[in-house]
């Protein structure tokens, strides 16, 4: 409840470098990513004054890899933000950099690639 509309949380996959990233930093090692999110979600709502209230790291330029987790993701946000259309698309090194400003990073023990999404506050009503 600290944060306040335009506020980013980061919810961060077990390879993120979270710690060193954060300036504040909450542990959830036991949790899945989609299982954190799903749960912040019924509370937290995005951002509608926004272009993109949700954003994933890329998948780095020859890596021939699709994030299903980003399909997951897709499902649970539209469960609760049904206005939500798709996720901003930020390169690897931006995202480092944006984490960087976010409110908190949680670190979860998610082992899918590219699991790492950032979410914007919007209003509480």
């Amino acid at each position: 409840m600290e944060m306040g509309h335009g506020d980013e949380i980061v919810i961060a996959d077990g390879n993120f470098p979270a710690a060193s990233h954060a300036q504040r930093l909450v542990r959830c090692d036991g949790l899945g990513a989609p299982q954190l999110l799903e749960a912040m979600l019924q509370l937290f709502p995005l951002d509608t004054f926004v272009k993109h209230a949700a954003a994933v790291m890329s998948v780095v330029p020859g890596d021939n890899y699709t994030p299903d987790i980003w399909l997951t993701y897709r499902g649970i946000v539209q469960k609760y933000e049904p206005h939500f259309s798709d996720f901003e698309m930020v390169e690897r090194h931006a995202f480092y950099e944006r984490t960087r400003k976010a409110y908190v990073i949680v670190a979860t023990g998610e082992t899918a690639r590219y699991a790492n999404i950032i979410l914007k506050k919007g209003l509480v009503t």
